[in-house]
């Protein structure tokens, strides 16, 4: 595993330090990341500029919740896995916590025909498409992953089963592989992470092990459990861009399918905006109303899983990576493909579930030009989005 064989001491100081970030880092993983430099780099120097930009550009190539795996980088640079772990645990823990708590006492709420609901479906559309315009300006830039992204969307839309986001994510890795296989850029410093390779390799074979079985297992079985692990690791696994970019995922995991309302959803979304820490943690609250605390700990075990072991995996080879132009090739299609996927989601069930009338576009339109062009924070448009279906709801 690890080189490094960490004091209980050091062990502490990295969950004592991570756990004051989970609770005090609202915002966003960019606002999270802001928060690390401060603390990790300029307060404790735990880390120096170049290393940790060099762990946000890796972060920011991998699937998953950037902030959180720039947070296991750090905690493994300090402290070898365990460290990583230690980090990984009280960044994530304090919003997992509340947001089980909050599941729990929305129990029994009829929130199936409040209007509020309505206005929060609203917002829906606003964040999301904020994240998915972002996250196209990025990786979509050019004609092959333009068209890509278009792809995705038709066979997202059209052949709709558990293995067709695995199935798009490596046509379009192969295609990406053949049309920038000669892609190149400059070369940077290395970097060094107190991880064995053969480690490392243990952990992106079961990364891949487990995306490949998991939908092939819920097929022969019955089990909710392995349903409930599979729909949040392929989540975890399909993302890139951040939090937000879940949702769209989430919400044609588990409403259509029957697992909860799509009131509950849009509640415990407007939730897990004002809690602090990685807006993944929502995973923890959709567990816990399908199956009580236990399924909100499954839950975020299994959404956060994918992260873990991607970083784990790639640091001791990221410096070899980052140079090969081939595998950027194959990500840099990868990219494109996500983009789709998440756009066909943000139509059904995000857009025609919450868009039924005029007003209802003008009011999104309003919400969106408040995030984006105000810069106001999410949970002011939270709150805007839940007065204001209320009111829309007494005047329509």
């Amino acid at each position: 595993m690890s080189n490094t064989k960490p004091s209980f001491k050091s062990l502490l100081e990295i969950l004592i330090v991570s756990t004051r970030l989970g609770f005090t880092s609202f915002g966003g993983p960019i606002a999270h990341l802001g928060y690390f430099h401060e603390e990790y780099v300029r307060r404790r120097k735990w880390l120096d500029e170049k290393s940790y930009a060099d762990l946000v550009a890796l972060c920011q190539f991998l699937p998953g919740p950037a902030s959180s795996q720039v947070g296991i980088g750090i905690g493994v640079m300090r402290a070898g896995v365990a460290g990583g772990i230690m980090t990984f645990l009280g960044f994530t823990l304090p919003s997992v916590i509340a947001l089980i708590i909050f599941s729990i006492l929305l129990q029994g709420i009829d929130v199936g025909d409040e209007s509020w609901i309505h206005g929060l479906k609203i917002v829906a559309v606003a964040v999301v498409a904020h994240a998915i315009l972002g996250m196209a300006q990025k990786l979509v830039p050019d004609l092959p992953r333009k068209t890509l992204a278009l792809l995705a969307i038709i066979a997202t839309l059209l052949w709709q089963t558990a293995f067709t986001q695995v199935a798009i994510i490596l046509v379009s890795g192969f295609i990406g592989f053949l049309i920038y296989k000669n892609h190149t850029e400059q070369d940077e410093a290395k970097i060094h992470f107190p991880i064995s390779k053969g480690f490392a390799i243990g952990c992106l074979l079961l990364f891949f092990g487990l995306l490949i079985a998991l939908p092939i297992l819920r097929e022969l079985t019955a089990l909710n459990w392995i349903a409930l692990f599979d729909s949040f690791y392929r989540s975890g696994s399909l993302v890139f861009g951040g939090g937000h970019v879940v949702l769209p995922l989430l919400e044609r995991e588990f409403v259509p399918a029957g697992w909860l309302s799509e009131e509950a959803f849009l509640a415990g979304y407007g939730a897990a905006q004002a809690v602090p820490g990685p807006l993944f943690t929502f995973a923890a609250y959709i567990g816990a109303v399908i199956n009580g605390w236990q399924g909100g700990l499954l839950a975020t075990a299994a959404i956060f899983l994918p992260a873990l072991l991607l970083i784990l995996g790639t640091l001791p080879f990221w410096n070899t990576l980052r140079r090969n132009p081939k595998i950027k090739g194959a990500l840099m299609g990868v990219n494109g493909a996500v983009v789709g996927i998440l756009i066909a989601a943000f139509y059904n069930p995000i857009w025609t579930s919450s868009i039924l009338e005029p007003v209802d576009f003008a009011f999104a339109a309003a919400l969106f030009s408040m995030l984006v062009y105000w810069k106001l924070p999410p949970w002011v448009i939270v709150v805007t989005g839940a007065i204001g279906g209320i009111v829309l709801g007494s005047i329509f």
